[in-house]
Parts: C-alpha cells; sequence; structure tokens
C-alpha cells in the first residue's frame, strides 16, 4: 500500500507562540492538546488530533533542548544548533523571563533558597499556577540573583546585559533582587494591597537613593546593599522630635504653610507630633536590620494608617510631605539637611506610591 506524505525541509527552528506558552504556563502535552482543541484549530486546518498531538509534543521536545540556552541567554543568541531569528530570541528569553504578579507577591522578599522552594506547592494550590510554572519563576529569580549580586555597576544594566531582558522587566528583575537581598517583609495582612508594580517602584526609589552605588558607581554589591554609613548618618535627625523648641518650630511653620490649603488642616495640625515622631522614628531604627525588614510595615502603620484614619485625600498627604520637607530647612540649629533631602524624597515618593485612595 503506498501512502503520500507532503514534506518540507528548512533549516529555521519553527516555533508556535502559542504553545510556548502552554509549556511556559506548566501544561502537560494532554492538557496542551486539549486547549489548542478547544481554539477551533482541528477545523480551522483541517487536520485530526493525533497530527495535532504530534505537532504540539515535537514543539515541546524543541523547548526542552533550548532550555539549558535560556538559562544563559548569550549563549542561545551565539548557539548555531537553532536557527532562530533576533526577534523570535528576544520572545522566547522575555517570556521565559517573565512572571506572574500573583506568583512574585508570594515570594517577594524572602530568601531565594531550598527552603523556599520546598513552600511551592502552597503558592501553586493558592494562586492556581501549575507548580512547574512556579518552579520556572522561582529558578530565575535565584538564578538572576546569583549572577549579579556581587557584581559591579549598576544593578539594572548588570541584569540587562547578562540576561538580555528588556527595560521594564530588567527594573522588575533588579527589585526582586534588592528585596531578597535585604529581606523586606511584604507578606503581612496588612501590606497585602499592595501590589508588586506599587514595591517596584519603591525599591527604584531605595536603589538610586540609599544604596552605596547612589554615591559611588563602582563598588561592589553597589545597588544591592543599602549605604550603611548613611544609616547611621540618619540617627542625626531626631533632634528633629527630641528638641522640643525645634518640633515646636517645624509645628508652626508646617502649619503656617498649609492653612487654607488642605481640607484636613485641623487633624493635621492636632496630629502633627505623632506623625512627626513616626517619620524619624522609622529613619533612626533603619540601623537595624529587623527594622529595616519592617521598613514597609512601618510606613503603614505610622503614617498611611494615621492619614487614612483622619480620611486624608492623596492631595493631603503630598501637599503635607513637600511641606514637612521643605520647612525644615528654615529651621534654626538644624544641620543636617544633606541626609534630610536624601532621607525625605525616598519616604515621599514610596508613601505617596504606597497611599490608595
Amino acid at each position: 500500500m503506498s501512502v503520500e506524505l507532503d514534506v518540507f525541509v528548512g533549516n529555521t527552528t519553527i516555533m508556535d507562540e502559542e504553545v510556548y506558552q502552554l509549556w511556559l504556563d506548566g501544561y502537560t502535552v494532554n492538557d496542551a492538546v486539549s486547549i489548542r482543541m478547544k481554539s477551533g484549530i482541528l477545523e480551522q486546518f483541517g487536520t485530526t488530533e493525533d497530527v495535532l498531538e504530534s505537532d504540539t509534543m515535537d514543539h515541546y521536545r524543541t523547548f526542552q533542548m533550548t532550555e539549558r540556552l535560556l538559562h544563559h541567554p548569550s549563549k542561545l543568541v551565539n548557539q548555531v544548533l537553532f536557527q532562530i531569528p533576533p526577534h523570535r530570541q528576544a520572545m522566547l528569553i522575555e517570556r521565559y523571563y517573565a512572571f506572574d504578579e500573583a506568583f512574585v507577591r508570594e515570594v517577594l522578599g524572602k530568601k531565594l533558597s531550598k527552603g523556599t522552594k520546598k513552600d511551592l506547592d502552597d503558592v501553586s494550590a493558592k494562586t492556581g499556577i501549575t507548580l512547574k510554572s512556579c518552579r520556572r519563576q522561582f529558578d530565575n529569580f535565584k538564578r538572576v540573583f546569583k549572577v549579579v549580586e556581587e557584581m559591579k555597576g549598576p544593578l539594572v544594566e548588570n541584569v540587562q546585559c547578562n540576561f538580555l531582558l528588556s527595560d521594564k522587566l530588567a527594573r522588575d528583575y533588579a527589585a526582586i533582587v534588592f528585596f531578597a537581598n535585604s529581606r523586606f517583609e511584604t507578606g503581612k495582612k496588612k501590606l497585602q494591597y499592595l501590589t508588586f508594580e506599587d514595591f517596584a517602584f519603591c525599591a527604584c526609589q531605595l536603589i538610586q537613593n540609599w544604596t552605596v552605588g547612589a554615591v559611588d558607581n563602582m563598588v561592589e554589591d553597589m545597588d544591592v546593599d543599602l549605604d550603611k554609613e548613611f544609616l547611621q548618618d540618619l540617627k542625626d535627625l531626631k533632634i528633629l522630635i527630641t528638641d522640643k523648641d525645634m518640633l515646636d518650630q517645624h509645628k508652626s511653620l508646617v502649619c503656617t504653610g498649609l492653612r487654607g490649603k488642605i481640607q484636613v488642616f485641623n487633624e493635621m495640625e492636632g496630629n502633627f507630633k505623632n506623625l512627626s515622631r513616626g517619620l524619624i522614628n522609622i529613619a533612626a531604627k533603619l540601623t537595624n536590620t529587623k527594622d529595616v525588614r519592617d521598613f514597609f510595615i512601618d510606613l503603614v502603620e505610622k503614617v498611611i494608617e494615621p492619614c487614612k484614619a483622619d480620611r486624608w485625600l492623596i492631595s493631603d498627604v503630598r501637599a503635607f510631605l513637600t511641606q514637612y520637607t521643605n520647612s525644615a530647612r528654615a529651621l534654626d540649629g538644624f544641620k543636617h539637611q544633606a541626609v534630610w533631602e536624601r532621607y525625605m524624597c525616598v519616604i515621599k515618593s514610596c508613601i505617596l506610591k504606597m497611599y490608595h485612595d
């Protein structure tokens, strides 16, 4: 019995983007075939389920063979085994290192260790993301962390150069590396309203202003570790709350500047000293590792929650923080302007990002 076959020979590696996404999402071949069938692909191409299964298996084999190259993206770009056009290479890398918001919120700030990896079963059950996908994303975080944590130079650039990611994704990974290094607490109940994007924005502010790299861009760990000398200098800001005359003068200047400009003036005036103590005590405690980890909890408990309780609008918060920062310049005997500005620029940006109306 004779059988007719149509044969096509080429050297460009065929990769279906939809099947690639199914593979990345951790679906088995059978699950992927079922999903593809539901999309109407059999009717669209006039083919059979057996052919579709064979096609899916062939794609999965190709993806599995390229995975070791994706662990080191420069190898994918320079290899000759798979003939993949540059724009397809970029797509493969970008999607491989992409991650789910729900997943990253569960592991953000945790140690990227075997212990955390053992908990991925629970993360998978909670988020609905397949365990295989959770493991891929976790391994990607850990791989990037290991490569860039000790490197000199800007963190975002190091991620981009070594993993060939887009600027946006490289910045997200820089935030993940930064949080994993300092072990910031992000999982407590009162922080659950915050998104990864909120934390990534704050990480960017901290990296640009509070790390060693903010003052010296050619030291090791420059964008990973907070500047210990700066954190020590923050203790000098306590004079703003321990010197009664300075505290009263600061309040007077802020109230003068905001009278008639915010709707919650009376509430602000009545709670000024508590808010000021909260802001300054956060600064003074950042020399302790535990207090660094609780940085975001402290911002919520000592500033955001009190303001929300008094029904401050975000415009009120912005006006207060601006006036609060600027008024310190006019205080008699206050000699820590550089440290104050460096501290408050980050505090103001983070609070405004975290203050969800």
